[in-house]
């Protein structure tokens, strides 16, 4: 490329020739120029962005820059606000998952050190510079999901197994398992024996405690009183229905401490031994019943000694 220069005052007309290499090094330090003037206003907005007051200067050098870092800040925001309601919820499924283990622990009687809730299982180990990478917000983000959906299933296992436990300890309270009477001895058995009064072989349909007169009487289990008052043959007469159609009876008593429909408790006192009804001495006749057919109380009833 040739460039030709006429001067007024001179007759002589100057050339320049313009090769490649002069046209792109042009080309490089236009180039160079922008990028500097562009870093300089870049930098002049970050450095002095609070002292630029010409409000024309601020919205081409600073608004621009505070924009992208709020866009910025509100999604950390937001995101920060996401984990820490879901560090929340993980922090209340630890609290319950603490008091579930520890009652499950002390239900079942274990004293390990590995089910003490209280304390930080112990970790440690070699430090390695090679292995060491740190985590990226979105894996950091998937790690925290993870861990909230692991914590919910054991939550719900842990729970189901609590209702189990706890259905276990209550059929013991409702299973007629202890004495109604502080006696181990037996009079009378379960099974057939020949009648006091008629001489013949008859069966007995429960187990007969010779206690004296007043002794106390408590239920063998936990339930309701569904029978309480005379009956012809057995005297003053309890049935506790212990659910399932399983029912204990206690005859021939001297006085009935409760009413029909009462609640009970295991061992609390129902009744005084007594000699009513078809009986032959002060003693205590007690049977387990279940959809009305007998049972041998022998096989329920933990003996005191």
């Amino acid at each position: 490329m040739n460039i030709i220069f006429i001067s007024n005052k001179s007759e002589r007309a100057r050339k320049i020739s313009l090769t490649g290499k002069h046209i792109t090094l042009f080309i490089g330090v236009f180039l160079l120029i922008v990028l500097m003037f562009a870093l300089s206003l870049n930098f002049v907005s970050l450095r002095y962005a609070d002292r630029i007051q010409d409000p024309f200067l601020r919205a081409l050098l600073v608004n621009p820059q505070e924009e992208r870092h709020q866009k910025i800040q509100t999604h950390l925001q937001d995101n920060l606000n996401i984990m820490a309601s879901k560090l929340g919820q993980m922090q209340a499924h630890l609290l319950r998952l603490d008091a579930l283990g520890e009652r499950l622990a002390e239900s079942t009687g274990i004293e390990s050190r590995d089910l003490l809730f209280n304390e930080l299982p112990g970790q440690g180990g070699a430090h390695s510079a090679f292995s060491s990478e740190a985590l990226t917000f979105a894996e950091f983000s998937h790690k925290l999901h993870e861990l909230s959906d692991v914590l919910e299933e054991r939550m719900d296992k842990l729970s189901a197994l609590d209702s189990l436990l706890r259905h276990d300890r209550l059929s013991k309270y409702v299973l007629p398992s202890e004495m109604p009477i502080e006696t181990d001895w037996y009079s009378s058995g379960y099974g057939y024996r020949l009648d006091p009064f008629t001489g013949k072989r008859a069966f007995h349909e429960g187990v007969d405690f010779s206690a004296e007169i007043g002794t106390p009487i408590k239920a063998s289990a936990g339930g309701i009183v569904v029978f309480s008052d005379r009956h012809p043959e057995y005297g003053n007469m309890i049935e506790i229905d212990h659910g399932d159609e399983l029912i204990s009876r206690y005859a021939h008593a001297s006085k009935r401490l409760v009413e029909l429909g009462q609640v009970v408790l295991q061992g609390q006192k129902i009744a005084e031994v007594g000699n009513t009804g078809r009986s032959t001495g002060p003693h205590l006749h007690f049977e387990i019943r279940h959809k009305d057919k007998s049972l041998n109380p022998s096989r329920f009833l933990k003996k005191t000694h």
